[in-house]
């Protein structure tokens, strides 16, 4: 069935340890603009995978500087965020969120919006990919297609982004913002580093 299998695929894709997926569970952890957040994560994904399956994947792909300047400006903007992480995970006295005033909600957006659009790897999986299997289905069944494939974006990102609260007595101490910041910014970086990869 068209529906199921845009689900199963679309979560298999997003469950991924990447970017976003860790800005989304920091923002759920410190409980900071948390709907905005995976409001943005999720109905991106719907208009890029609506985008795909409407054509914008054979676009895209036959595009070299489009492609380009995603991967070069998605690898400067991960190694910026790699180096804002790492500065937290080294001073472990700014870790606890009840140390200082939350972002601001435009700020916290646009973070989210750069590890969303400037990663091309978001481009590749959802307008692409998806995009092509969805196609696949037919007229009738790409849609339904792309409907699994949003439903499952929905599900994985308002269950990563609330569902982080549960952790919460784990990252009452600073340490353990300490480690979690440490992460982010060994993703980050090596996100960056095999983007730029030939």
């Amino acid at each position: 069935m068209p529906l199921l299998a845009g689900f199963a695929t679309s979560l298999s894709l997003i469950v991924a340890i990447g970017a976003q997926n860790a800005f989304v569970l920091r923002q759920g952890l410190r409980r900071e603009h948390v709907l905005p957040v995976v409001l943005t994560c999720a109905l991106s994904d719907a208009l890029l995978i609506s985008g795909g399956i409407a054509g914008l994947g054979a676009l895209l792909t036959s595009s070299p500087l489009a492609l380009s300047i995603a991967k070069y400006g998605g690898a400067t903007f991960l190694f910026g965020y790699a180096v804002i992480a790492a500065r937290r995970a080294i001073n472990p006295g700014v870790m606890s969120p009840a140390d200082h005033a939350p972002a601001a909600l435009r700020s916290v957006v646009l973070t989210c919006l750069g590890f969303t659009y400037l990663n091309p790897h978001v481009y590749l999986d959802t307008v692409v990919l998806l995009g092509a299997l969805a196609n696949q289905r037919g007229s009738d069944g790409r849609w339904l297609y792309g409907v699994g494939a949003v439903a499952a974006s929905f599900g994985w990102f308002f269950a990563l982004g609330f569902l982080a609260r549960k952790l919460g007595p784990v990252f009452a101490r600073p340490r353990a913002w300490q480690f979690l910041d440490a992460g982010i910014a060994l993703v980050m970086t090596t996100l960056a580093v095999w983007m730029l990869l030939p």
